[in-house]
């Protein structure tokens, strides 16, 4: 998968609020920083067909050159990761991840149950799935979040500043298995934040944004 976003321009009531031209390869993380109110998240909204008024867009988002712009947002494979872990707390891990899962007949329970357990052990969590989510640690959850987008099967992943409320040291390691998963399975990303070391460790292009 290859995201490109070709001559990308944001406007805030007419007024131009950001422009942006990138070219994500597989598995590669394009970096997004800038003060706040420059427009970061709202290019996430973007990308992921979420832009609301007054905001507006030209240009074109593509997935593999093929123009997404003007796609509802729940059928463009566009899977996102916030601060926040945002797990259903009424579900098991286990039904948590099998709520992204794209449905599909064919699939059996044990098939699916088998999916689940196998994402859940790329993230060394193995045995965690029947778990209520709220026993989980706080970097317990941020895997759990990330298992969960991946198994959605998106196309492009968004990364809304997800490290941002962990401490340094599980910050790095949960970083690194972010980036990891991504890079493994030819996922393209773009990453929100205020962190120069996520920034290095994501390891791509980075784009500052101004206050215009």
């Amino acid at each position: 998968m290859v995201l490109s976003l070709e001559n990308i321009a944001i406007y805030r009531d007419k007024r131009l609020l950001l422009k942006v031209n990138a070219r994500v390869e597989k598995g590669q993380v394009l970096t997004i920083m800038g003060p706040s109110g420059a427009g970061k998240s709202t290019l996430l909204q973007a990308i992921a067909g979420q832009l609301q008024s007054p905001f507006s867009l030209t240009g074109d988002i593509k997935i593999n050159d093929v123009a997404i712009t003007g796609i509802d947002a729940h059928l463009r494979k566009v899977g996102i990761m916030f601060q926040d872990a945002l797990l259903f707390e009424h579900m098991t891990v286990g039904e948590n991840i099998a709520f992204a899962m794209p449905a599909s007949r064919k699939e059996t329970k044990q098939a699916r149950n088998n999916a689940i357990n196998k994402l859940l052990a790329a993230v060394e969590l193995e045995g965690v799935a029947r778990r209520a989510v709220n026993t989980l640690s706080g970097g317990q959850q941020a895997r759990v979040s990330l298992i969960r987008t991946l198994a959605s099967q998106p196309q492009v992943v968004l990364l809304d500043e997800p490290f941002s409320k962990l401490d340094l040291a599980l910050r790095s390691q949960i970083r690194s298995w972010t980036f990891d998963q991504l890079k493994s399975r030819g996922i393209p990303a773009v990453l929100v934040t205020h962190d120069k070391d996520d920034a290095l460790a994501a390891g791509g292009e980075v784009i500052e944004l101004l206050l215009c």
